[in-house]
């Protein structure tokens, strides 16, 4: 890592590649094999808490040296880094409190660096080399940059796996109750410990011409012309060894007709796991391929909202979707939205002079703020231009006016959060920065963009350019909106005419309003 440059492009393309992931396992092997080759470090692990009060647990490693598989929380390494919460460096092997550091003897250097968000402590990235003072200047820097933006995406990666597994469990209950439901065409049979008909449903009673009479009839003489011998095997081998058999297809022979079947074996069980028969659940192959590809396409629906919009729309909304997953379209769509630009005025000038780690910092800091008001106020975030939040109310779900009330309510909060003596972003060194607001309502459309490897939900036309272009006419503190975003709104709002502007790709000047803060 030659020079200042070196830092900023590596620190940028690994913060890049990681933004890229969502998958917990991926991410952190990202993590550590990016760190230990960009720094050329001898070895990398990195270490995190469990559930509750345990040591740090070793999760990934890179290196060809042996690694400990926790750091113990009672070493005053770990317990000063718990308290302190900053990054510890060891340049050279010698007594110290902090020599834990160094996971392998052949080690002469070592840097320890904390993952964690406001919140929660995730865990640590050790890297070690044989070569003392390796932990300096820019290769430090890029260390403790990487860390503290590895820390939040990990910690969003846990909650989005947390957000999958509910809705696995939603789609889980789907599947049950779908089954219910459509073992009522199945044919249900079961059998008792000694393999006679114990019960058979209304199903198996029609299509097999059942009676009270069949009760009791060892299930081989009823099927001996009704199923192949092998199949009776079967049935036979999963009864005497506790087997569990599912989909066993065949062709079942019944007095209307034949019937191509997929079979269900199943185990029943008493009182502490006594066996006590068999389930046998014929199911008519025609209706479940149906269902099947019923099923396939709603899990495919649910995924891909998952996947589109998960990290961007409030809870309620993706609620909504997952019930009507109709209302997202594959393709695109024309839609009315209001689509909103707000970038940091002075932004350029300010980060020319300063680390790759505080532009960083103070972007996360502001981006955490800002987004969630979005996201309170229905609206969804397209994507991060640089400095600049692109987001639109009214896609996927779209109510015209309100959705335009909510964008322009959403900004005025952003700036008064700007102008607040409380803010938690836009400290220090980044005091003088503010925000201009560009807004404007119309006709766009909106659906999956990109390729056969990625693909995006996103917004094209007319509407986010002229949005886009009015965010440059925006000063600091302002909110400039057009007259077709006026015309959707209530009098809740104090608006100040604007002398018209011409912007590019308008032959006409636009009209516009700066709503007062």
């Amino acid at each position: 890592m030659k020079n200042e440059n070196d830092i900023l492009e590596e620190t940028v393309r690994l913060c890049a590649a990681l933004s890229q992931e969502n998958k917990f396992s991926i991410l952190i092997s990202i993590l550590v094999e990016q760190a230990l080759d960009i720094s050329k470090s001898e070895l990398a692990g990195l270490y995190l808490y469990p559930e509750g009060n345990g040591n740090p647990k070793l999760v990934y490693k890179r290196g060809w040296y042996s690694l400990p598989a926790e750091l113990s929380r009672r070493s005053e390494l770990i317990n000063f880094a718990e308290d302190c919460g900053e990054t510890i460096v060891l340049l050279n092997r010698k007594a110290s409190p902090f020599s834990g550091v160094l996971l392998d003897q052949k080690m002469n250097s070592g840097i320890i660096l904390p993952l964690n968000v406001p919140t929660q402590r995730l865990g640590y990235l050790v890297l070690n080399s044989d070569k003392a003072d390796f932990y300096r200047g820019g290769r430090f820097r890029f260390l403790e940059s990487i860390s503290k933006f590895a820390g939040g995406l990990l910690h969003n990666s846990v909650l989005y796996s947390q957000l999958q597994d509910h809705l696995r469990k939603i789609e889980a209950m789907e599947r049950y109750q779908q089954s219910i439901f459509t073992s009522m065409s199945d044919l249900l049979i079961t059998t008792s410990a000694d393999g006679k008909i114990r019960y058979f449903n209304e199903a198996a009673e029609r299509k097999l011409k059942l009676t009270e009479e069949n009760l009791g009839q060892n299930l081989d003489g009823f099927f001996k012309k009704k199923l192949t011998p092998k199949v009776l095997r079967v049935i036979n081998e999963a009864d005497k060894n506790d087997d569990t058999i599912l989909g066993l297809e065949g062709i079942l022979k019944i007095p209307d007709g034949n019937i191509d079947y997929s079979l269900n074996i199943t185990q029943l069980k008493g009182k502490r796991g006594a066996h006590e028969g068999l389930t046998l659940l014929f199911k008519d192959q025609s209706a479940e391929k149906e269902m099947k590809d019923r099923m396939k396409v709603a899990i495919e629906e649910r995924r891909m909202i998952k996947d589109m919009f998960s990290r961007y729309l409030s809870n309620d909304i993706i609620n909504h979707l997952m019930e009507s997953p109709g209302l997202v379209s594959p393709g695109g769509s024309k839609k009315t939205a209001t689509v909103f630009f707000a970038d940091i005025r002075g932004y350029t000038a300010f980060s020319e002079t300063k680390e790759p780690e505080v532009i960083i910092d103070i972007l996360n800091e502001y981006f955490t703020e800002a987004v969630e008001i979005v996201i309170n106020h229905g609206g969804y975030i397209d994507k991060f231009i640089g400095d600049c939040i692109m987001a639109a109310w009214g896609v996927p779900l779209s109510n015209e006016k309100e959705d335009a009330k909510k964008a322009v309510k959403c900004a005025v909060e952003i700036q008064r959060l700007v102008a607040s003596k409380t803010r938690k972003f836009f400290r220090g060194q980044a005091e003088s920065l503010k925000i201009g607001i560009g807004m404007h309502s119309g006709p766009l459309v909106a659906g999956n963009l990109g390729s056969s490897r990625r693909m995006d939900y996103s917004m094209i036309g007319d509407t986010v350019n002229l949005a886009a272009r009015l965010e440059g006419v925006a000063g600091p503190n302002e909110i400039i909106i057009t007259g077709d975003t006026r015309n959707m709104l209530d009098d809740s709002f104090n608006l100040e005419k604007r002398k018209p502007v011409t912007v590019k790709g308008k032959k006409q000047p636009i009209e516009i309003f700066n709503v007062a803060v």
